[in-house]
């Protein structure tokens, strides 16, 4: 079998331009791999830790050399002569040569960027699609397209973060690429007739000047009939609302408008808008600490509602079971880049699955070319990826690469069910 040979970690730079971690792995036949850790802008407290330098005399701070020396100077060497191919001792090398919960020490985008970066190598040594490496059974998620930005994605007066579309109606992956590309096309023309700006945010989606949720909601119904497609049948609509950015020190949310509510209050307006509006998921729609809140909505409407942990859980097996032991949500955001080792996040998935709850495989609004998170979908039969909109090359290239894996299983390709 092959053997690791060198680690090497540098500094290269995200979607947004800032720094973040690429790791290689090089094996004695000749094989090597790179993978590079994507980075939030809305991120959770009890994510794991992202290492920067803080030294505003490189790169405002926000450099990633220490980062990078960890993999050069302390994961090389303990990493030399094992098996690429045993991921889960890879991955507790790098937890125990840490040594804290949330990757204090080393960085989870260091660790991340290093365990991914073996796993790509490992099965390039076997000449098997990542994919195959990862998995044993595969079908290609539905994309939860962001189309419209809000929130700390845009500088504009909408509350909430995302507005994402669902072709739920899709028979493939490039059915499902072709329906989204309908509505974000006869959107942009919406935009253009009432003379608001097409400019894209962080994630490809648009970020109009517009004031109000229920505003972004009618123009995308609207786009959604212009593609000659059924609202709610065809197409659903996907709300991320970042709850943890909406809420005061009293523990109230300015979800509608800049006035603070109750969470019976917030719970109603959700009531409302998802009577009103084809809504089939919303995701964060209170704060990470908020476990009765979260509770509440679940019981009230996620019969019918996909309700998403994203900062609630962060890909953490322990909040994770508080979750599902409190019944507080359905589904659940899978971001490697939260917990730090392909395996961790590979444990998080299981749980989710065992639990009936739906799994989204999701990007970071600072992201790179790197496509992990697409192979990463298929293997674990994933049933959503979430990886932005139909615009800059970063997203695309997730679904450029779900395209390949689709036409390369051929007659055993199919789409997940919702």
């Amino acid at each position: 079998m092959a053997k690791i040979i060198n680690v090497k970690g540098r500094q290269v730079f995200d979607s947004r331009g800032n720094p973040t971690v690429e790791a290689e792995v090089f094996l004695d036949n000749d094989i090597s791999a790179s993978a590079i850790s994507p980075s939030g802008a809305s991120t959770g407290a009890f994510e794991a830790h992202e290492l920067r330098d803080n030294d505003k005399n490189n790169f405002l701070g926000k450099g990633v050399k220490k980062a990078v020396e960890n993999i050069n100077e302390k994961i090389r060497s303990k990493l030399k002569g094992m098996d690429p191919m045993d991921q889960s001792k890879i991955d507790k090398v790098l937890l125990d040569l840490d040594g804290t919960e949330n990757k204090k020490n080393l960085g989870a985008n260091a660790t991340l960027a290093v365990s991914l970066a073996n796993s790509k190598s490992a099965a390039l040594s076997i000449k098997k699609p990542l994919y195959k490496n990862l998995g044993k059974s595969f079908s290609l998620p539905k994309p939860l397209m962001n189309i419209i930005n809000g929130g700390a994605h845009a500088d504009n007066d909408l509350k909430i973060q995302e507005f994402m579309i669902r072709p739920d109606s899709a028979k493939s992956f490039m059915d499902a690429l072709e329906k989204c590309f309908l509505v974000i096309q006869n959107l942009k023309s919406l935009l253009k007739l009432k003379k608001m700006l097409t400019n894209v945010g962080d994630e490809g989606g648009f970020a109009p000047s517009i004031n109000t949720n229920e505003e972004a909601l009618e123009l995308i119904v609207n786009a959604i009939e212009k593609s000659e497609l059924i609202p709610g049948k065809d197409v659903v609509i996907c709300l991320d609302v970042a709850a943890n950015e909406l809420i005061n020190k009293e523990g109230k949310y300015s979800i509608q408008s800049s006035s603070y509510n109750s969470i019976d209050d917030v719970v109603s307006y959700y009531k409302k808008l998802t009577s009103k509006y084809p809504i089939k998921s919303i995701e964060d729609p209170f704060a990470e600490e908020d476990w009765e809140a979260w509770k509440k909505i679940t019981a009230e409407i996620g019969n019918n509602i996909q309700i998403v942990g994203d900062d609630l859980f962060v890909t953490n097996s322990k909040r994770l079971k508080k979750g599902i032991d409190n019944k507080s949500a359905n589904s659940i955001l899978i971001k490697p880049n939260q917990i730090g080792t392909l395996s961790e996040t590979l444990e998080v998935v299981a749980m989710s699955k065992k639990a009936n709850f739906n799994t989204i495989i999701s990007h970071r609004s600072g992201d790179t070319e790197d496509t992990f998170i697409a192979d990463l979908a298929v293997a674990t039969e994933s049933n959503q990826i979430k990886t932005g909109s139909l615009a800059r090359s970063e997203r695309v290239a997730k679904y450029n690469r779900l395209i390949r894996i689709e036409e390369e299983l051929g007659n055993q390709a199919k789409i997940a069910n919702i």
